[in-house]
């Protein structure tokens, strides 16, 4: 059976929308500054960056954080480091940009798949 954007709205109940994200098409969002974004989500927005990790994250910030990496767009393991998907994800939820979930839930899944 082949798996449709008509089937995952039926399924999941989602709809599609304009913006499509994954891994090979992250300047969809014109106006996402990865690094920007990350420093206003920490509580001290004057640390150095590393790496993007949860733990220096506010509390609203660090929660959506841990819904795109744990159950959105899950992987086996390191949750506490972010990706620059991630990042663009967590962006979009937090500014109410409209993403095409069933593209994005259905590319991570082929992503997976592939690694496996």
């Amino acid at each position: 059976m082949l798996i449709t954007s008509d089937v995952w709205s039926a399924v999941t109940g989602l709809k599609s929308s304009v913006l499509r994200i994954n891994r090979g098409n992250l300047g969809v969002v014109e106006d996402f500054n990865k690094i920007q974004f990350y420093k206003g989500c920490l509580n001290n927005p004057h640390s150095k960056v590393r790496n993007f990790s949860v733990g220096g994250l506010k509390l609203d910030e660090r929660l959506v954080a841990f819904i795109v990496s744990w159950i959105l767009t899950p992987r086996g393991s390191n949750h506490s480091n972010l990706s620059e998907e991630d990042l663009l994800l967590i962006y979009c939820i937090m500014n109410k940009v409209k993403i095409n979930w069933i593209h994005t839930i259905k590319e991570h899944m082929q992503k997976s798949y592939e690694v496996m």
